[in-house]
């Protein structure tokens, strides 16, 4: 059995699973598998440069895989689109920023274009620029974000934004997320925190276990992790993140920690380097409490999907005769 929706017809997917592309950590090998499995691979290019997508790129194979990009980043590096375009991906994903002027890139070389969004007001800009599907960012992903719940705002921008397809994203970790956000009237949803914790995430083997053993009770959303690194991220994105150390002891004190850079920039990269993760980041949402194991990404795929027909089948259940 398959879940058509949408966004599965206009791509030609088997189920409406999209692997989010998270910079450094959705590499080729995720993204084949998340595609070879029916759904949708995206590579993350993050703070990436050519010759890493193109290594990720090989990696996938001969999977028609897309990639995503932070789009206030692309503007100051605009050869990562380049790069992607000279694998032509059967579609890329915009986030964070100004999109108009990529999408219609995107368009002229053959892609079909997503764009993520936190706010209505945006969601009806990208939908009117021509985004072939839209991803509604709950507040509760891990990594960047916005400020607005995923509950309201699905349906929202669902409504807004109609006939163009919706995926639901944020918090989103197991089949019975997928089920909601098809309740919800979205096409599908795109998952990140789940995908970290699979055999072929690029991710560090500690940040996996982070993953699994760690609690939504235990993610923020921080600038701190941005500033340590040097990456000016504009308003009003903020980071979902697990609490360590270096939370404890900056979170709050960000004027603070710009003084301290010179020492604190160096300790973090190397924290970084060895998978000290009492300092380094470890971007994850509030669905963490939902994560138990490290499975491959196809077989990840197939559960999600199955968990989701489940619940489905017993909402369905719930409905007598008056």
């Amino acid at each position: 059995m398959t879940l058509s929706t949408a966004f599965t017809r206009l791509l030609g997917l088997r189920h409406p699973v999209v692997l989010a592309p998270m910079g450094a950590v959705a590499g080729g090998a995720l993204a084949a598998a998340v595609q070879g499995a029916g759904g949708l691979g995206l590579i993350g290019a993050g703070y990436l440069g050519r010759e890493w997508i193109d290594k990720q790129f090989a990696a996938a194979g001969n999977q028609p895989v897309g990639a995503g990009f932070i789009t206030w980043y692309l503007e100051q590096h605009p050869e990562q689109l380049e790069a992607a375009l000279a694998h032509q991906p059967r579609v890329l994903m915009f986030s964070f920023g100004e999109a108009r002027p990529w999408i219609a890139k995107a368009k002229r070389a053959g892609a079909k274009v997503i764009c993520q969004v936190q706010s209505l007001a945006v969601a009806k800009r990208a939908a009117s620029e021509g985004a072939d599907a839209i991803v509604a960012q709950g507040s509760e992903a891990g990594g960047h974000g916005g400020g607005r719940a995923t509950l309201p705002l699905v349906p929202a921008i669902v409504d807004a934004v109609s006939p163009t397809p919706v995926l639901a994203a944020g918090g989103i970790a197991d089949g019975r997320g997928l089920a909601a956000a098809l309740t919800l009237g979205a096409a599908g949803a795109l998952i990140g925190t789940r995908f970290i914790a699979t055999q072929e995430s690029l991710a560090h083997d500690a940040m996996k276990v982070r993953i699994v053993v760690g609690s939504g009770d235990h993610t923020l959303r921080t600038r701190i992790f941005d500033i340590v690194r040097g990456y000016d991220w504009p308003e009003p994105w903020t980071g979902r993140a697990l609490e360590n150390e270096f939370t404890q002891r900056w979170n709050g004190r960000e004027a603070e920690l710009k003084s301290a850079l010179d020492s604190e920039t160096p300790r973090y990269w190397k924290a970084s380097d060895a998978g000290d993760l009492s300092t380094a980041l470890v971007w994850a949402g509030e669905g963490l409490d939902l994560i138990h194991d490290v499975p491959p990404a196809g077989a990840l795929v197939e559960s999600l999907v199955a968990e989701a027909e489940r619940a489905l089948g017993a909402s369905a259940a719930l409905r007598v005769q008056a």
